[in-house]
């Protein structure tokens, strides 16, 4: 009988977060979360972060996926996702500093109830937000979508005419049921996901403006040491030397957008990019 690699992955999965489970309290929590945005370089930061010789990344997952779509497994199945803390302690005995652990999921700056539960649950951890520009953002999730099949219409176009009924009413279901759950809200937000600065208000409001740290996607792709730096001084971590800076998730596709649908996604931003600014303290990459 042949066994297919991916039910051995789930198994193997499964057996792990029940041993996590059962050991949670002797497990560490994540002292700061990257929050997203979707098709960010969210990957890239967290493998340049993972990197850090103080950080320990969660055991299986990028993503854990607990403050939106998972929160009904409860704190235990959380914590059961993260290293032991005598391995932070030996981390701890050689570095002179205290170790931390984090996870990456990109949902969390646009689900409705995460920022309220990561303030809950973990209280002082810092967050951090990547940028880019939403046009390039939204065509990029599309062409993301469609390839893991979570998007039928393969025209950007009219994924973009689809969005507004896709999406009626959702967040507001979802704000009423905090069980509920909208796969277009997740997989189909195109606009939605790229309307940063409504977002990052909220989260800031929860959490407090001084534990979100803002970056934009462009700057560290084509400069990331001072990106890099400013990261580690936000999370409070030592610099011991730069990791190799590797663009990762990202995903062949026609790069050419619609000049009217680039033209109108330009427009629909507008507000948006401008009241990003004030988080940036300066025009966006893309809007200078």
């Amino acid at each position: 009988m042949t066994v297919h690699r991916d039910t051995v992955v789930r198994a193997l999965h499964f057996g792990s977060r029940s041993v996590g489970r059962l050991t949670a309290r002797a497990r560490m929590l994540p002292s700061f979360l990257i929050c997203g945005g979707q098709r960010c370089g969210t990957t890239s930061l967290y493998r340049a972060l993972a990197a850090h010789p103080v950080v320990l990344k969660a055991v299986w997952h990028k993503g854990v996926h607990y403050f939106d779509t998972g929160y009904h497994h409860g704190p235990a199945w959380y914590r059961g996702h993260f290293p032991l803390q005598r391995t932070a302690s030996r981390i701890e005995q050689e570095y002179g500093v205290p170790a931390q652990t984090f996870e990456s999921s990109p949902y969390y700056l646009y689900h409705p109830h995460a920022a309220a539960r990561i303030a809950h649950d973990l209280p002082g951890a810092k967050t951090v937000v990547l940028v880019r520009d939403p046009v390039e953002r939204a065509h990029s999730q599309h062409a993301h979508e469609v390839a893991r099949g979570f998007e039928p219409e393969t025209d950007f176009a009219r994924a973009l005419e689809l969005e507004p009924a896709r999406l009626a009413g959702q967040r507001e279901l979802m704000l009423a049921d905090p069980h509920a759950y909208s796969f277009s809200h997740q997989h189909h937000a195109y606009r939605g996901r790229g309307e940063y600065a409504t977002y990052l208000a909220a989260l800031a409001a929860h959490v407090g403006r001084e534990r979100v740290l803002v970056v934009e996607s462009e700057l560290f792709f084509t400069d990331p040491k001072p990106v890099y730096d400013a990261v580690l001084e936000f999370l409070g971590l030592p610099h011991l030397g730069y990791p190799e800076f590797e663009r990762h998730n990202a995903r062949p596709r026609d790069s050419r957008i619609d000049p009217g649908v680039r033209a109108e996604l330009t427009a629909h931003f507008a507000a948006h990019d401008a009241a990003l600014a004030k988080w940036l303290s300066r025009t966006p990459f893309w809007r200078a």
